[in-house]
């Protein structure tokens, strides 16, 4: 499931470089800079993406050294967390080399700690509403941190054995290498570099700024809207289902295939935390009020959204770990391998992309229509889904065969039934 937290960045980063890898060069500039400007315009009065000239800070806004001890704070925190022994350990997938690493399976606990600390820094009175002041100097940091860290492991990579390297990120062209991440499973000792980034200080650094901006919203009108309440429990349910199957993630492209570089990297520190929670930071500055049928209409439609993610994504780790499981329906191909086609799977090509986007739609709609803003994650999401899907159409025809076209006659809708 944390899969797909992820691979709506790592989408975005593919469709905008895939033609030509030489644009892998503009991106590393460009994204960055769409979070500082989206953070930006959410912060205006305007909160308009298209105003001209956009509501750019001063320079001097960008930075504050309390943004430094926090953001290596934290990672300092999670770090610690990631270490402590409590939960299972599980192995991976097997390797080229014929090996299966070792991880920790702690991240529900390392959230739960968090929110402990958290409950415990409320009452000793510590003002966490300042996180909307500092969140651009946050971002500019963490910004920061994913430059270093990408730095530090395109230069390690040199050292690490021929299978130790990612097939997509070994290319020779050092910039595209630097984007996509040489080394697939870079490790200090048995601390996991990609698997710790992808799981811990980003996805809940995600809910702790949340929550900064429900007590920033507390600060200034005294209590919490039923939409920041709404927005924070959507996204709070979202991680803390993430972490809590958090073993799920062993399966997935970005822990068996992807190297660990920068688009990984930035997407995990930078990207997430500070793209995906917009619609709470909207909220301090453009307030909303709800009815009371409208909240209970969103929280419908988020459950609804859930539950066919949740299914459909444990439907899909089931195939992954046993494709032959003997309540699994499948379709047999030319390679030896197997189409899902029981429970969600064959309903919809990709039912776990239905759930994400109605929930994405939920956490949107609290801000309520008058602007786009607070949309944009959802329709980013839509447009880069579509991408992908027709993308993965023409991989999966020329791979599968006549299977493929077996499969496609048997589920004929690709993500929403009856239109798409």
């Amino acid at each position: 499931s944390i899969y797909l937290i992820n691979v709506k960045y790592k989408n975005a980063s593919k469709f905008l470089g895939r033609k030509k890898r030489n644009r892998a060069t503009c991106i590393p500039v460009f994204l960055p800079l769409t979070v500082l400007y989206l953070l930006s315009v959410c912060r205006s009065p305007a909160a308009s993406v298209l105003q001209w000239p956009p509501p750019l800070p001063p320079t001097a806004h960008l930075w504050d050294p309390l943004a430094v001890v926090l953001i290596v704070g934290w990672i300092t925190l999670q770090s610690f967390l990631y270490l402590l022994p409590i939960g299972k350990v599980s192995e991976g997938l097997v390797l080229r080399d014929g090996s299966r690493l070792k991880y920790p399976i702690n991240g529900f606990h390392a959230l739960s700690i968090t929110a402990v600390l958290l409950i415990v820094c409320l009452w000793l009175g510590m003002p966490h509403g300042y996180l909307f002041e500092l969140i651009l100097p946050l971002a500019v940091c963490a910004i920061g941190v994913s430059y270093l860290l990408s730095m530090y492991l395109y230069i390690r990579s040199f050292w690490a054995p021929q299978h130790a390297l990612s097939l997509g990120g070994n290319t020779g062209n050092p910039l595209y290498d630097f984007f996509m991440g040489r080394e697939l499973n870079p490790r200090i000792g048995d601390f996991d570099l990609k698997y710790f980034c992808e799981l811990r200080p980003g996805l809940i650094g995600w809910v702790v700024i949340n929550l900064g901006m429900l007590m920033k919203e507390v600060e200034l009108r005294g209590s919490p809207s039923l939409a920041m309440l709404l927005v924070n429990g959507f996204q709070l349910l979202y991680v803390t289902d993430a972490l809590w199957n958090e073993e799920a993630v062993l399966t997935t492209m970005d822990i068996v295939h992807d190297g660990f570089g920068f688009m990984l990297a930035f997407g995990d520190l930078a990207w997430v935390p500070f793209t995906y929670g917009l619609q709470a930071m909207f909220l301090v500055v453009h307030p909303q009020s709800l009815s009371t049928l409208g909240a209970a209409g969103i929280i419908l439609l988020n459950g609804i959204g859930y539950y066919i993610f949740r299914k459909s994504n444990s439907q899909k780790n089931q195939f992954r770990r046993d494709p032959t499981h003997k309540n699994l329906e499948t379709i047999a191909t030319a390679t030896g391998k197997h189409l899902l086609v029981s429970g969600w799977w064959g309903f919809v090509r990709h039912p776990n992309y239905l759930g994400d986007l109605l929930m994405a739609l939920a956490w949107s709609l609290p801000c309520g229509m008058s602007h786009i803003l607070p949309y944009f994650y959802v329709i980013y999401f839509t447009i880069l889904l579509i991408h992908r899907e027709a993308r993965d159409e023409k991989h999966c025809r020329a791979k599968y065969g006549l299977a493929w076209d077996t499969y496609c006659r048997r589920v004929p809708y690709r993500i929403i039934p009856y239109i798409y």
